[in-house]
């Protein structure tokens, strides 16, 4: 009887990939793989290790699998992703009952590490980071209609708060036909929305031929016959070229949304986070943005608490939001990581000023939120249908405004016999708003 395999996958998207990536070889080697861990021999635990909070959350799921070995009902723990390569030999010896630790390089050879855990084998294993596969098969965790398609790994902006390139390695592509066979596969087998992640995705190309090639692979998948959506995340401000905003504005089957990582507007923050720009040139990205493509939904991630930051520049930042009215915002307080330049500056700030500035900027988001909402209200709308709530006796789903995972919902309730199916674009009534979220009826 073959082995069973759990993973317990942790993070990012990306994080989320590398994953499925692993449950794919595993599979091909004739493990038998099961979704909760409690029913496996062995469990891995791809963790994430980018800020405190999510170490600590990856600390946590590796203790309760502890405790499930020492009960008798699971055999081993790997620990994978990013918290093994970043850690590495401390992992197993601060956690003893930790059976392997497999830095990122490693992912390709999960498998043989299984086997060895099943003989009851210790294992470390930390190769180059270059050797994470781009490219193979996945055994994909998300919804039947949406996929995530990552097309990089690492990065080289080396933002002084940042230790992914640490973790991760320097900025590599993946080849562009492997991402356009792989979308065509996808397709035909019933995914709608197509989701183009990176660390940087706007940096595309740039290692493959000195300059980014995001616009023109763009513009492919939006020609695949099976690709009906294709949302992009995570573009830095500096490289929206006018050519990547005209094919936001020209491609029917690209979202009218786009993430926009800016962690703030201060120039002298900015400059001490080894990040380019200030206030009036990302003002003047966003307002270009929304002229040349209307109704485009623009989101961004804001950091407060940063080394130095002055009341002056957390009160610049403050205008900033309330200025810009992003569609979509979210905020962390800076978390010190060890090993980066950040991390030595003079002028840090306690954690109760960062935690505080932090809600004060969501509660400005909340405000902008709920007055956007308000808006909507009376309005029909389309909604990716994408499961029923049993606490709300609601259906929910998205609108084009709403990248999984991150953004809002709409609760919807039907009339009469009709029923939504999962995976499908229904018209919804909008009939009131909860800050972010909003209410509606199944026209």
């Amino acid at each position: 009887m073959a082995a069973k395999i759990g993973m317990i996958s942790l993070g990012c998207s990306k994080n989320r990939v590398d994953g499925e990536m692993m449950l794919y070889s595993l599979k091909e080697k004739g493990y038998e793989l099961v979704k909760n861990v409690a029913y496996c021999d062995v469990a891995i635990v791809n963790t994430c290790g980018f800020i405190e909070d999510a170490k600590e959350e990856s600390i946590e799921e590796i203790l309760e699998l502890v405790r499930m070995k020492n009960e008798g009902i699971i055999k081993g723990i790997i620990v994978t992703g990013c918290l093994a390569e970043r850690y590495r030999s401390e992992v197993m010896k601060e956690l003893y009952e930790v059976d392997a630790v497999v830095g990122i390089g490693g992912n390709k050879d999960i498998s043989e590490v299984v086997a060895e855990v099943l003989e009851s084998k210790k294992v470390e294993l930390y190769p180059e980071k270059t050797q994470l596969p781009l490219c193979g098969g996945r055994i994909r965790s998300t919804p039947f209609y949406y996929s995530y398609l990552k097309i990089a790994e690492g990065c080289d902006n080396k933002c002084t708060y940042c230790a992914i390139p640490l973790i991760r390695g320097s900025f590599r592509s993946r080849p562009m036909d492997d991402i356009l066979n792989e979308a065509r596969e996808l397709g035909r087998k019933g995914v709608k929305e197509f989701i183009v992640i990176a660390q940087d995705s706007s940096r595309y190309g740039e290692d493959l031929c000195g300059r980014s090639l995001l616009p023109e692979l763009l513009r492919k998948l939006c020609a695949i016959e099976e690709v009906s959506y294709v949302r992009v995340l995570y573009c830095y401000p500096e490289r929206i070229t006018d050519e990547l905003i005209e094919v936001f504005a020209e491609e029917p089957k690209l979202l009218k949304y786009i993430d926009i990582p800016m962690q703030h507007c201060s120039a002298r923050i900015l400059k001490r986070m080894n990040r380019r720009g200030d206030r009036e040139s990302l003002s003047a990205l966003v307002h270009k943005l929304r002229e040349r493509v209307p109704g485009i939904v623009v989101r961004t991630t804001l950091m407060t608490g940063f080394p130095g930051e002055t009341e002056e520049d957390f009160a610049e930042l403050s205008e900033f939001v309330e200025e810009m009215k992003f569609d979509r915002l979210g905020c962390f307080a800076y978390s010190i990581e060890e090993n980066t330049p950040a991390a030595s500056m003079k002028d840090q700030l306690d954690e109760e000023t960062k935690r505080h500035r932090q809600n004060i900027i969501m509660e400005q988001q909340g405000r902008i939120m709920a007055e956007r909402n308000r808006k909507f209200i009376g309005k029909r709308i389309d909604v990716l249908c994408e499961g029923y709530d049993t606490e709300t006796s609601c259906w929910y789903g998205r609108t084009y405004a709403d990248a999984p995972e991150v953004d809002g919902r709409i609760y919807f309730i039907t009339e009469g016999d009709a029923r939504p199916r999962i995976g499908e674009v229904c018209r919804i009534a909008v009939s009131d708003s909860l800050d972010y979220d909003l209410m509606g009826i199944m026209c």
